[in-house]
Parts: structure tokens; C-alpha cells; sequence
């Protein structure tokens, strides 16, 4: 063979081996590396651009695709220990014309932590409105979307501020008294009788409790190879003694029921998405909301559990834009009356 033609070969075979060779070593020995990279892939694959507001001496990270226009702009509220990436399932299936915003909630990721911040319910609604106001969201009336603890802060925000927001979605929110417990509640019950309440299933330690947290969060049955469960730890383990505060903070009496205490006060149009098989906070749910809401649309969604937007992001997706539509039908025929 000619020398020059394998000497070709040989630097072509060295540059494939290259990023092979990174990425089978980022699998194994830097797992978290990973999934930092697969979020900033889908970031940009969307189209959507991270950037970050300061109130005063507060810094939000949030994201965002699209500008504002004749259709309400769309602003995301993540869950307990989650951050703005979780939504990108979501966003794969909205139009790209659309104005959408996911923020870091307070403390997560990219969003200031201190010690000296207020993590209550009702302390992080004040936040989120604080933030708004930074990017000038409210200019003209949006809608609010929030899943779990971001939905008991979104319900707690069309009450706080209703001049902001001109509808709502809430996707299994926290906030609200069951009478049916769910798994996670038996959990915790159990837990805090055997003095164990640090052991919290919803902060993982380990790639075995990683894996529980996943079950007990999601009725699909996700196969996660075990480094991919070890880089899910590794990426919460630095954050872990933040969410034990935080999640003391939204269990307390303070901000328990948060969004049952407020409902009563929300007028925005407000749409219900609930998984069925919920374990992490009961479906039962979704009627107490639908008989304080006036007009409350409900969804439940069959052979789906409370991370409802990782299991049905294209169906929820969906409801999001029906929703919308029909509100837009039904504001031109009451113009046209």
C-alpha cells in the first residue's frame, strides 16, 4: 500500500478515536460530565439559549427560545430538586414561534442559594415575581406553567399576582391536603417514626436509591444503565444538604398546603394535568382543584406516574396548546359578541 494512502488511514483512524475514546472515558470514570453535556446537546438542538437577570445582588438562570408576541409567552416552574433543563422534553413538541421561558427555581442550579433566602412557598412566588419583573415578563399577561413543588408555587403566584398571568397550568402540584395517601407520604410517615426523616427517598445518595426514586416518580419503567444512575448521583450529591433544607422548608406548616390556602383566590383560566398512578402525591388531587377553580379543565393521564413530564411530554405538550387555543376562541367570540 501506498505509504502516503496509510499514513492517511492512520491520522483518520487517530481522529475517530479520539472522541470515541473521550466519550467511552467520560461514560465510565466521569458520568456527571455526561449528562451535563446531554443537556447542553438539547439545549441547542431546541434552539433554546441560556442567560441570566439580576435583582439586585440575585442572579436567576433561566432559558428561553422565541420573543413575544400576539400569543401569550409561557413561563416554566420546575419540581423539588429538578432545574429549567427538565422541560426540554416539553419543548421539543412546542412550536418555535412561541415565547417560552424555564427558570432555575431558587437554588437550583444556576439560580442564587443562600442561606439567608426564603424557601417557603409563598418566599419563592415572591421570587419567581421578582424575576419577571428583571425580564420584563409581565408586560403583557402570560402563561404559567408548574409541575409538583413549581406548580404549588405557580398556583401560589396567579393568587399573588393576578395581573400577571392570563392562564395556568398546574401539572401534579404540591400544596394541596389528600385523603388518600400516596406511597411517598407512607414513606415518609414511616421514616419519621423510625427516626430515619434524613433518609428521604426524593434525595438520592446512591445509584440504588437513584434507581427507587425513579420508580417511585415514574409508572413507565425507564431502563438506566447503572454509570447513567451513578451520574444522576454524582450531579445531586453537592446539592443534596440544600434540598434537605428545602424540603423541610415546603413540608412545614408554613407551606404544606400553600396552594389549597390560596385557591380560592385564583381567577386565571387554570388547567389540572395529573398522572394517574401518581405515588408522589395522590391523583385525588385534582378534585380539590376542580371544585375550588371555577372552570377548572382536569386531565388525568392513564399509565402515568408524577413525573408526567418526562413520561408524557408529547400529550402534555398537547393539552398545553388546546388549552391555549381554546382560550384565544373563546376571548375573540366574546370580542365579537
Amino acid at each position: 500500500m501506498d505509504p502516503d494512502v496509510l499514513n492517511m488511514f492512520v491520522i483518520a483512524g487517530g481522529t475517530l478515536a479520539i472522541p470515541i475514546l473521550a466519550f467511552v472515558a467520560s461514560f465510565l470514570l466521569w458520568p456527571s460530565a455526561l449528562i451535563r453535556i446531554y443537556y447542553w446537546y438539547w439545549r441547542r438542538a431546541l434552539g433554546m439559549q441560556v442567560r441570566y437577570a439580576s435583582y439586585d445582588d440575585y442572579q436567576f438562570c433561566y432559558s428561553y427560545r422565541g420573543r413575544p408576541g400576539y400569543r401569550p409567552s409561557i413561563l416554566m416552574l420546575h419540581g423539588f430538586s429538578a432545574h429549567k433543563d427538565m422541560w426540554l422534553s416539553i419543548v421539543k413538541f412546542l412550536p418555535k414561534n412561541l415565547h417560552l421561558v424555564c427558570v432555575d427555581m431558587p437554588g437550583h442550579e444556576g439560580t442564587t442559594r443562600s442561606a439567608l433566602d426564603d424557601y417557603s412557598i409563598s418566599g419563592q412566588a415572591k421570587r419567581i415575581h421578582q424575576f419577571v419583573e428583571c425580564i420584563k415578563l409581565n408586560r403583557r399577561p402570560f402563561h404559567l406553567v408548574g409541575t409538583s413543588m413549581g406548580g404549588n408555587v405557580a398556583g401560589v403566584y396567579a393568587a399573588q399576582y393576578p395581573e400577571d398571568i392570563c392562564s395556568l397550568t398546574l401539572i401534579c402540584p404540591a400544596g394541596l391536603p389528600s385523603t388518600t395517601d400516596s406511597k411517598f407520604i407512607k414513606q415518609l410517615r414511616e421514616l419519621q417514626e423510625s427516626d430515619s426523616i434524613d433518609r428521604i427517598p426524593l434525595i438520592p445518595s446512591t445509584p440504588e436509591e437513584m434507581a427507587d426514586m425513579l420508580k417511585l416518580c415514574s409508572y413507565v419503567r425507564f431502563k438506566v444503565p447503572q454509570q447513567i444512575l451513578q451520574g444522576l448521583v454524582d450531579v445531586r450529591i453537592p446539592h443534596n444538604d440544600f434540598y434537605r433544607k428545602l424540603f423541610l422548608e415546603i413540608v412545614d406548616e408554613k407551606s404544606r398546603h400553600s396552594l389549597h390556602e390560596n385557591m380560592s383566590k385564583i381567577k386565571a383560566p387554570t388547567q389540572v394535568i395529573w398522572g394517574k398512578q401518581d405515588q408522589v402525591l395522590d391523583v385525588s388531587g385534582a378534585s380539590v382543584l376542580a371544585s375550588a377553580i371555577p372552570d377548572c379543565h382536569v386531565y388525568i393521564l392513564e399509565n402515568c406516574g408524577h413525573s408526567v413530564v418526562v413520561e408524557r411530554p408529547r400529550k402534555t405538550a398537547n393539552l398545553i396548546l388546546e388549552f391555549l387555543a381554546l382560550l384565544h376562541s373563546m376571548d375573540n367570540n366574546k370580542k365579537q359578541a
